[in-house]
């Protein structure tokens, strides 16, 4: 089903009725962006022996580039480009099953197997985050092409920056039906504040380290976005 394309106009006069309906949500917006830069920031410092192996193990595993870099669709659905470490065979998207991927896709490489079970592909959107494009946590960004499929309620869930992590995250991920997780999305967008954010934030890391939601339940294809 398709729905009305909203217009640049319409956008910013929904963000400004967000904002006023919100009480108190501009100092919890700038507290959030100080929060990402600090963590961004830190992380990457941490993080950095660890950016460069995972970028010598892609650059080594298969012919191809270390990153993936696909437009989504970010704050008002703004287009930006997301930054992924590859996990597939370079131009998998033109192979076997296009844009959808699924358990055991022949397509994705050994070690992108390994990133994709514990999220470490999604690392270097610490970079998209300090770029002000992405937040730590907000919904996840999804692609441009389905823009045009969601409902007038749906896409609240633009109203606020796409996060490295989000509230459906850590409800199940992938385990959810696409409906769900939409669903819980404009729940964050109407509920979030920053304590909400530290809280899914602690609550990734068992989801990382237990693998929870790299792929859908029994192996329901879903749209690429590794």
């Amino acid at each position: 089903m398709m729905t009305e394309v909203w217009t640049a106009q319409k956008w910013q006069d929904l963000e400004t009725a967000y904002l006023n309906k919100r009480q108190g949500i501009r100092v919890n917006l700038v507290l959030k962006r100080l929060l990402d830069l600090a963590i961004a920031s830190l992380g990457i410092l941490i993080l950095l022996p660890v950016l460069a192996l995972i970028a010598l193990a892609v650059r080594l595993s298969s012919p191809g580039p270390i990153l993936f870099r696909q437009q989504r669709l970010g704050k008002l659905t703004k287009p930006f480009e997301i930054y992924k470490f590859r996990t597939m065979i370079d131009g998998a998207i033109h192979q076997g099953a296009g844009i959808n991927t699924f358990k055991g896709d022949p397509r994705v490489t050994a070690i992108g197997r390994f990133l994709r079970e514990y999220h470490l592909d999604e690392l270097p959107q610490l970079f998209n985050v300090l770029r002000g494009e992405m937040s730590l946590v907000g919904p996840r960004p999804l692609l441009i092409q389905c823009l045009p499929t969601y409902t007038d309620e749906q896409k609240q869930r633009f109203l606020v920056y796409p996060g490295v992590t989000a509230w459906e995250a850590v409800q199940g991920g992938l385990f959810n039906t696409l409906e769900k997780r939409l669903t819980l999305d404009v729940w964050y967008v109407n509920n979030w504040n920053v304590w909400l954010d530290l809280v899914i934030l602690f609550r990734t890391i068992p989801v990382v380290f237990t693998k929870e939601g790299a792929y859908p339940k029994d192996d329901v294809s879903v749209k690429l976005n590794r």
